[in-house]
């Protein structure tokens, strides 16, 4: 499920949390079928948005790797 545009703004640490949370209320139980199902889409949203950002941060990190120039070699 895509993410609504609130859950696409949401930063990493934020979706995670509500992700957390909507995790400990699916496994609470005594909900109806209706407000589970409804839980487990905005869970499935929130899990593409923390994997979004997490991709972005990998990518960062490898540009950011990648820009970097090892030392030349003072052996030869």
């Amino acid at each position: 499920m895509e993410p609504d545009a609130e859950q696409a703004a949401m930063g990493y640490e934020q979706a995670r949390d509500e992700l957390a949370d909507v995790v400990r209320r699916l496994e609470q139980g005594g909900l109806s079928l209706e407000e589970s199902l409804a839980l487990w889409e905005r869970g499935e949203a929130l899990a593409t948005v923390c994997e979004r950002r997490l991709a972005g941060a990998r990518d960062r990190v490898e540009r950011a790797l990648a820009s970097v120039t090892p030392p030349e070699d003072s052996e030869s």
